[in-house]
């Protein structure tokens, strides 16, 4: 078995979990992939493993490497990153939470062994995700990333004012949102940005989309759910020249002339899910559901 590592810079409190994860993974005598930006905590903390990993740094290396599982060392974040790598290889995605709160990092460092063991050992189910990705009208600019596993946000740029967002599902008008901006995530970004302003939680697999307005003028105006065959155009209008649009973590400044089209991404991200983690659970512990803090 070939599995490859995929993170920044260990904190120094997660470094014992690091090493122990590490020894696992020697132990039943697993092929180790290093992303390069982990090299340093391995060669300063494990020295004595220090030629038995191979090393990659691009979505090419994963291509020629093909390894059998990418496992994630850090937070949700760190996923998100990873899926810009491996985008549609069809690796699965295994994530260890070296952070705060964690949805698809839902491994606990402490547990990071067991996990380990669980993959080498077929105690697990793949889970797989939706993507939306971001197409535009203007071809003379260039978009690195056009997919996110969370979420396609627009927002205003360089003022305090709102911007409208004139939108359309498959060219039929749905509504023009005067507010700071509008996200359109996916089922696994429903507990991330689109959560924090408001919009429901959505159980991983369902085939929806949901339109979530950031700080809407009209009290009115909520977040709406629909299915993910459905394309969604999107109009800017602001005082400004230029809006902002992210595709996750990826950031680009567009003219308010710029249309985009969001769309459900060609290809899935899979998810490993071992046998003592599952979504409900997850979200009783991270949303501390049925705790009573008065008793």
């Amino acid at each position: 078995m070939k599995i490859a590592l995929f993170g920044k810079q260990i904190p120094k409190e997660s470094l014992p979990d690091f090493k122990k994860l590490f020894e696992v993974l020697v132990r039943h005598e697993v092929k180790v992939v290093l992303f390069e930006d982990l090299e340093p905590s391995q060669r300063l903390h494990l020295p004595e493993y220090a030629n038995y990993a191979e090393l990659f740094s691009s979505h090419e290396d994963l291509i020629r490497i093909r390894p059998d599982f990418l496992v994630c060392l850090g937070g949700d974040g760190t996923i998100l990153d990873s899926v810009s790598m491996i985008r549609d290889t069809g690796i699965p995605i295994m994530g260890i939470n070296l952070g705060r709160l964690g949805f698809l990092a839902n491994v606990a460092k402490e547990d990071a062994g067991i996990a380990i063991c669980d993959l080498i050992k077929g105690r697990f189910v793949i889970n797989e995700r939706n993507l939306i990705s971001m197409h535009i009208d203007n071809p003379e600019i260039e978009i690195a990333q056009n997919f996110a596993l969370n979420e396609v946000a627009v927002s205003r740029k360089d003022t305090t004012a709102m911007i409208t967002v004139h939108a359309y599902i498959n060219d039929e008008y749905l509504n023009s949102y005067w507010a700071d901006g509008l996200i359109v995530a996916t089922p696994t970004g429903s507990t991330g940005y689109s959560l924090s302003c408001g919009g429901p939680i959505i159980m991983p697999g369902s085939e929806n989309f949901v339109i979530t307005p950031i700080a809407p003028h009209n009290l009115n105006v909520r977040p709406f759910v629909i299915p993910n065959h459905l394309k969604i155009r999107l109009k800017i209008e602001s005082r400004e020249m230029d809006f902002l649009a992210s595709t996750d973590s990826k950031i680009y400044k567009l003219p308010c002339s710029t249309e985009l089209l969001l769309e459900r991404a060609p290809f899935k991200i899979k998810m490993v899910q071992t046998h003592n983690q599952d979504f409900p659970a997850t979200l009783r512990k991270k949303l501390m559901w049925g705790l009573d803090r008065r008793n």
